[in-house]
């Protein structure tokens, strides 16, 4: 049998994760269909959401019968959202006993607007996890200042966590801190290091949007500035690699938890589909290949890596010149940390408005059915 892409990227020590879900998905086939194929995981987030429950009729008949058991609101937001995540963890539930809980994992984000609050996102958190009760779960806390000791807390419970929206090496420095100090606590609380897992969702494709942007605005075209256009994210996330592997190296201070069988927290690469129609439809699959790896997808760019991605390890090469990209976009003004800073407090923005658009919709959709004026 030949391999496709994806199982070749797998052979290569990358997870290709579908960044997709919904009700029609699941009962269309559509994501077991990815899964034979050979994607191992699925991540979500209020925008996905939000398309996928105002965007059709899937979710019809369960709004009715919801509506009939009186629910409203976050009831009926969570009604109709947990039970998909829970079926396509079910789905997942052989992949995860295959790689021994390395991969067969379901993202679901906490309540976006809860993002600078660390109190309220440990307890909707652990609220969630619960709930589904599976161990193939893992929850999304974004990469603030506030989720950041939430991330540690939850992690010491044996809460899975994918830390999402991480756009600089420094909040991601925090980022690796705090997995590696939230399992030096739930080992000394006798906890099992190998059932509790963690990734970090380092955003691609927006960086690129945001630093060509400040390209153009700033500067008239250019021999120069034409070459420094969608350089940044994947050099960004070069050096991104290179700290993880300085992190979890076995030589260094990991080296205690992995013994006793703690996970490494691999790199997510997220925000992975090209914004930019000049630029390659696998653009952000092809430049971040590498091992002990993750790279989610949307439909579309699964396909298009299915035919015509490429599965040579590119994440390791060329790293002084993903130093030299930001050493040029700081001479020309374009400073590293205030273009993270601001993708990070976008990157909130938007999921807090996808998600009170989705409330939203769901409170007319209940007031039409129930014929409010």
């Amino acid at each position: 049998m030949v391999s496709n892409t994806i199982q070749k990227l797998y052979e290569q020590g990358q997870s290709i994760w579908c960044d997709n879900l919904g009700r029609g998905m699941i009962d269309s086939g559509e994501l077991q269909h990815w899964i034979d194929l050979g994607v191992v995981g699925v991540t979500s987030n209020p925008t996905i959401f939000m398309k996928s429950i105002t965007g059709g009729t899937d979710y019809d008949a369960v709004f009715q019968r919801l509506l009939a058991e009186g629910r409203s609101g976050m009831g009926l937001y969570e009604g109709l959202v947990l039970p998909d995540v829970a079926d396509a963890a079910d789905m997942l539930r052989p992949v995860y006993d295959r790689t021994n809980g390395v991969d067969g994992y379901v993202s679901l984000e906490v309540n976006p607007k809860l993002a600078y609050n660390t109190d309220e996102t440990i307890a909707e958190a652990r609220r969630l996890f619960g709930k589904l009760d599976r161990p193939n779960v893992l929850i999304k806390v974004p990469a603030t200042d506030e989720g950041i000791p939430a991330v540690e807390t939850l992690i010491g419970e044996g809460i899975n966590v994918n830390v999402t929206l991480v756009f600089s090496i420094a909040m991601y420095e925090k980022v690796m801190r705090a997995y590696i100090d939230g399992l030096q606590r739930f080992d000394s609380a006798g906890g099992d290091l190998s059932k509790v897992a963690s990734v970090a969702s380092f955003f691609v494709s927006r960086v690129d949007t945001l630093v060509d942007k400040l390209l153009r605005e700033k500067h008239p075209p250019r021999a120069d500035i034409e070459d420094l256009l969608g350089t940044a994210a994947i050099a960004n996330a070069k050096l991104a690699y290179a700290r993880f592997e300085q992190v979890f190296d076995l030589s260094g201070e990991f080296a205690a938890l992995a013994v006793r069988g703690a996970r490494v927290q691999r790199p997510v690469w997220a925000s992975t589909s090209t914004k930019n129609p000049d630029y390659p439809p696998t653009k952000y699959v092809d430049g971040l290949v590498g091992p002990n790896t993750v790279n989610t997808l949307p439909p579309h760019t699964i396909d298009a890596a299915l035919h015509e991605g490429s599965t040579e390890v590119t994440i390791r090469h060329d790293l002084p010149g993903a130093h030299a990209v930001f050493e040029q976009l700081e001479k020309l003004g374009i400073h590293g940390e205030a273009v993270t800073d601001k993708l990070l407090a976008d990157g909130v923005d938007l999921f807090a408005k996808s998600f009170d658009d989705l409330l939203a919709s769901l409170t007319r959709k209940q007031e039409a059915s129930q014929g409010v004026a």
